[in-house]
């Protein structure tokens, strides 16, 4: 059950109006362009497969509920998910030497040099939109960013809200 949400005192509320557009916009233009990159691998990955990349990366080898947990979405979404990224080669599927039952997905080799690229087109991208901004601003933005998904994350545990669609 969400919780529900506290009121924001009245001069607050043209800020939050604004803000709430603002993330509107950023959604429809962010889903427009898919913020897929510059260049060759310029939205050459989907969004599902560069976050499953993304977090075999950090984490390591990992099973799929471990994944799933980690990503706040359900263990059949991740499975779904990752089917293709092992079709194409890019993880390996491996059984749990602790229990032969569970899967271990690890980023393969080529999964890693397909994920440099496509990091690298997209930090490409961002650099560009950013270009007039000062490395204290890209810090800034890149914080609160940060901070603003870790309270959707934690607004959204647990219940069906947190289920993410691909």
């Amino acid at each position: 059950m969400t919780p529900e949400p506290t009121p924001a005192p009245p001069s607050d509320l043209p800020v939050l109006d604004a803000l709430q557009h603002e993330l509107a916009v950023f959604a429809r233009r962010a889903e427009q362009t898919r913020l897929g990159g510059l260049g060759p691998a310029r939205n050459s990955m989907d969004r599902a497969a560069y976050l499953l990349l993304s977090r075999l990366d950090q984490e390591g080898p990992t099973g799929v509920k471990a994944l799933a947990a980690g990503m706040g979405i359900d263990s059949s979404t991740v499975t779904r998910q990752v089917a293709p990224l092992v079709d194409s080669g890019l993880v390996s599927r491996t059984a749990d030497p602790a229990d032969g039952r569970a899967v271990v997905l690890r980023l393969s080799p080529l999964g890693n040099d397909r994920l440099a690229e496509v990091r690298s087109s997209r930090r490409a991208l961002v650099s560009m939109l950013t270009e007039d901004w000062t490395e204290e601003e890209r810090a800034g933005f890149c914080a609160l960013l940060t901070r603003f998904n870790a309270a959707i994350s934690r607004v959204h545990a647990g219940t069906e809200l947190s289920r993410e669609p691909d």
